[in-house]
């Protein structure tokens, strides 16, 4: 049982069979992650295909705009990346892991710094601790961290694995950024600056580099960032959520999801 899941445990796939059909008309609105956006993609494609006549639309304004639209009545699904809070929970939200992603570390391609970092350095360089290339033997220049706004269920999810539920640091070489995107982000990485994205996004980019932590890079098992990637949905669950939860919980919806977060 994954943290701020349905309480289903592993019956899920039980709890939300696929449908055999679903009426004409349909719509799912989805918003929430960006880390959930080629995930959302890749099983809307699927939905739309399975059940002909049906609407999906998505957007990706971050986990916690996700959940107040969920909470306001204007999306049927929001897209996690973060366990719901006790609050969520008790407003009658319920989330359902679909996924586990792993955060990447990245610099952009042209950072002289060739080498990895081990995850007490990068907690350092996080917190604000450690500010300069040179202390890991990279050149003489400030670390320009570019950190995600605190609505982004990365953030969080960040602050909790790498942090160890620490705050960020607040020295003048930390840069919090105002949207929660992750192509603005990569593109002002430059020779000096570090961020953090959900993996399928970086992997097949050509203008970052992904830095390996305490020697693993995020494709092996024994990487330390991983965490869940969720859905979440009000209680009690309509026929379009079950219907959508259906598919994403399928074997058909496994492999979509297990392609989109190896990325594009």
């Amino acid at each position: 049982m994954l943290p701020g899941g349905s309480g289903a445990g592993g019956n899920l796939a039980a709890q939300f069979p696929p449908q055999q059909s679903v009426p004409a008309g349909t719509t799912i609105t989805i918003d929430g992650s960006t880390s959930m956006v080629l995930i959302n993609q890749a099983l809307k494609a699927a939905f739309l295909q399975a059940y002909p006549g049906t609407v999906v639309n998505t957007s990706a304004t971050g986990s916690d705009n996700g959940i107040q639209a969920l909470l306001g009545g204007s999306v049927t699904l929001a897209a996690l990346s973060r366990p719901l809070t006790a609050d969520d929970q008790q407003r009658g939200l319920v989330a359902v892991p679909v996924a586990k992603d792993r955060i990447a570390i990245v610099v952009g391609i042209d950072n002289p710094f060739r080498r990895g970092l081990s995850s007490n350095q990068l907690m350092q360089i996080f917190r604000g601790e450690i500010t300069n290339w040179a202390t890991f033997g990279g050149a003489d220049r400030t670390i320009r961290v570019l950190n995600r706004p605190s609505v982004s269920g990365t953030h969080k999810a960040f602050q909790s694995v790498v942090l160890g539920g620490n705050n960020f640091g607040t020295t003048p070489n930390i840069k919090t950024l105002v949207r929660d995107a992750t192509t603005p982000m990569l593109q002002q990485l430059g020779v000096d600056g570090i961020g953090y994205a959900t993996y399928g996004q970086v992997a097949d980019q050509r203008t970052v580099r992904v830095l390996a932590i305490d020697g693993s890079t995020p494709e092996a098992e024994a990487y330390p960032f991983q965490r869940p990637l969720f859905y979440a949905y009000r209680q009690p669950a309509d026929p379009a959520v079950k219907a959508f939860l259906g598919l994403a919980l399928s074997e058909e919806g496994k492999t979509q999801i297990a392609t989109s977060i190896k990325g594009p």
